[in-house]
């Protein structure tokens, strides 16, 4: 019963006893590779690779007390839950709409604009991409005026390095 309330749903809650997620976290941290899940009539099937990562994402996210909520793709949003999805605000994002950076739909009905979930991801990868260039291109003029005494290729290096290990 429970199975088919939270397919109704995409907003989880963590439970309110966070034991049995801290359990299965320091479970998942032992694990190195998906395994199986095991059926109530003991049948088991295997458990993809893309599913494991999803696993631990949530579980990490509960553990930690916060709410998952899990959206296709092609989910359409509304300007203000894109703008939340972002973590910007919503005019900020209307200003994003209107100069094309992120494609939207106005129902034909409506006055409304939607925002499509993939689109707000694709923007996501675009923005953090060209941040990452720019800072690449600073870095590279600042070695070039001598305001560091490594050479670029060892500067860019420890900048992926740390890009890397705060997971951005």
């Amino acid at each position: 019963m429970a199975h088919t309330a939270a397919r109704a749903s995409s907003t989880i809650l963590p439970p309110e006893d966070l034991e049995p997620l801290l359990d299965l976290s320091r479970f998942l941290e032992h694990v190195s590779a998906p395994s199986v899940l095991i059926g109530p009539d003991d049948q088991t099937v295997g458990l993809p690779e893309e599913v494991y990562e999803v696993l631990i994402k949530v579980v990490d996210a509960m553990s930690h007390g916060r709410a998952i909520t899990v959206a296709a793709v092609d989910q359409m949003l509304t300007t203000q839950e894109a703008a939340d999805h972002l973590g910007i605000s919503r005019p900020t994002l209307v200003k994003l709409l209107e100069t094309g950076r992120i494609p939207f739909e106005r129902p034909a009905a409506g006055r409304h604009r939607r925002v499509r979930l993939e689109d707000l991801v694709e923007y996501q990868k675009t923005s953090a991409q060209e941040r990452s260039d720019t800072l690449d291109e600073m870095t590279r003029e600042a070695v070039e005026a001598g305001m560091y005494e490594d050479t670029t290729e060892d500067y860019t290096a420890i900048l992926r390095h740390l890009r890397t290990s705060s997971g951005s």
